[in-house]
Formats: structure tokens, C-alpha cells, sequence
């Protein structure tokens, strides 16, 4: 089956609140350029799961953006590096050190610019780019006399929440808004798992007759797994809102949460409904979870 996929970069406004202060992504132009050398960092690969089974890619297949950032042990950053698909270095990057202990920190991602990396406990996304698959490599290393290079391989630190609703967008609607509570917007490096508490609310506008639309929701989680408070709020082309509807969502690092549904169906008055829904656990993904709405 087909879905009509919204991408984050074209329809998606992400607007975080919580325990977040309003953040100055570092921008393309914010980063050491260094041809030689003494420590070269090489993406080799990055974990990589399409359906139905895991597999490894390069970066160019994986992401469009690439993060290196250099600190000293006490989470000073001392070197910058971001790229874009289509730099002639895209996936290498090159620093000059001094001989000494050194945390590396590399990033892939597809968002719309690049996140604060200013502090390695703290790497937070510009509320305004959008959020999307991230993979991270974190590790310390001794920088000695002779110059070396580490080829680096990043996993997936993100848990994703797919909603897909199977039946016609109604005459009225003008746009969906999701709003969920539970994740986190920034992420800790040295663990990879969510350091704040967001509010991450995600609107598309869609049109009436569309069928079969994908949005995908991204989260940091704060360990392993959590659970996600879900709202998904109709709006006319005025801001009026139609409806809305709640659920709750076991979400999984590294694992996507797929809730599949008629979200028109049962339209009424009252505006407020909450979700009942059966789960299988797909273990060949580690673990897909499969909800009905």
C-alpha cells in the first residue's frame, strides 16, 4: 500500500515548549574547515533500518546532513564541522590537536539546519527545523604524536511514532496538529537517550479527499522506552478547531510505533475522544509496535 508521505522539510512546523528555552542552531558557516591534520573522522557507515530487516548504509544514503564536533574532557567544544550532501568532504572531516584526551562526537541527520552542539549533554535541534531520523557516535579518544584515522559507525538514537490515517481527509479540514508530551527535543550524547522534558507539536496542512497520509513524529526518549501522550487536533482553514482525539503510545528507541486508523469515521460534536487500540509486537524489527485507531 501506498501513503502520501508529508515530509518535515516541506509541510511540517515543529514548535517545542516544556522545560526548553528558544535555541541558535550552529549554521553552516559556524565550523572549523582544516585540510590536514593529525585525527581524521570517516563515516563508514550508518545503522540503517528500512522494513522489513536491519541493514548498514553509507552516509549519502542515510542522511543529508553530517555534524563533527570536538570537545575537551570537561565538554568544552573545541572543533566544529558541519556538512551538507553534496560538500566534496561530505562523510570526512579533519582536525589539528594537541596531544591529549578528546571526546568526538558525530552526527547524521535529515533535519533543516544543523542543532547546538555547544554542549555534548546537551545537543538540542532548532525548534524550527524539524525533526527527523538521528544517528550519533559518541567516544573518547587520545590524540598522541602520530596522526591517526577512526572510521566511525553511528546508530540510531531515535523512537518513531508513524500515524497513518487509512480513510478521506473531510470537506472542513485544513490542517492536522499533533501534539505530544513525553519525549524530549535534545539529547545527551554521552548516552543517547532525551535530557528535557518537551511539548513537540507537529502541524500539516493537508486537503479535503487525500487519502492514505503519512506523518511521522520523532522523539528523543529518556531511556530505552516510554510512553507518549498523543492529541490530534483538526483545524479549519480559520483556526477553527473541528475535533481532537488522545491516545497514549509505548514508544521503543530505535523502534517504530506505527498507529494505523479511520480518523474521520466518527466525527461528533464533542470535541474531545480518546483512543482504544489493540497492539502486535513484530519482533523482526526489534520490536515494530502496530496499533489501530
Amino acid at each position: 500500500m501506498k501513503y502520501i508521505s508529508h515530509t518535515l522539510s516541506a509541510l511540517l512546523l515543529v514548535m517545542l515548549a516544556g522545560c526548553e528555552k528558544p535555541i541558535i542552531s550552529d549554521t553552516d558557516t559556524e565550523k572549523t574547515v582544516e585540510k590536514k591534520g593529525n585525527l581524521t573522522l570517516t563515516i563508514c557507515e550508518v545503522e540503517h533500518t528500512p522494513f522489513p530487516e536491519l541493514t548498514r548504509k553509507s552516509a549519502s544514503e542515510a542522511c543529508n546532513r553530517l555534524n563533527f564536533a570536538v570537545y575537551d574532557t570537561a565538554g568544552s567544544r573545541l572543533k566544529l564541522t558541519n556538512q551538507k550532501l553534496g560538500d566534496a568532504d561530505f562523510g570526512t572531516a579533519t582536525f589539528q590537536l594537541p596531544e591529549g584526551t578528546y571526546i568526538i562526537v558525530a552526527l547524521a541527520h535529515s533535519s533543516n539546519g544543523n542543532p547546538t552542539m555547544t554542549n555534548p549533554e546537551k545537543i538540542q535541534f532548532n525548534n524550527s527545523q524539524g525533526y527527523t531520523d538521528t544517528f550519533l557516535y559518541y567516544k573518547k579518544v587520545v590524540v598522541g604524536t602520530e596522526s591517526q584515522t577512526l572510521s566511525l559507525s553511528l546508530h540510531r538514537i531515535t523512537a518513531l511514532c508513524r500515524f497513518v490515517v487509512n480513510d478521506a481527509i473531510p470537506e472542513g479540514v485544513a490542517k492536522l496538529e499533533f501534539t505530544y508530551k513525553g519525549g524530549s527535543g535534545s539529547f545527551d550524547a554521552s548516552t543517547g537517550y532525551g535530557c528535557v522534558n518537551s511539548t513537540q507539536v507537529m502541524k500539516y496542512d493537508v486537503q479535503a479527499g487525500m487519502k492514505q497520509t503519512q506523518y511521522d513524529l520523532y522523539t528523543f526518549l529518556h531511556s530505552t522506552e516510554g510512553s507518549l501522550h498523543l492529541k490530534v487536533t483538526a483545524y479549519d482553514a480559520s483556526g477553527n478547531m473541528l475535533f481532537e482525539k488522545s491516545m497514549g503510545v509505548d514508544m521503543y528507541q530505535n523502534q517504530i510505533t506505527w498507529l494505523k486508523g479511520n480518523l474521520f469515521s466518527d466525527i461528533q460534536s464533542t470535541p474531545t475522544e480518546s483512543f482504544s487500540a489493540t497492539v502486535d509486537i513484530d519482533t523482526q524489527w526489534q520490536g515494530e509496535l502496530y496499533f489501530t485507531y
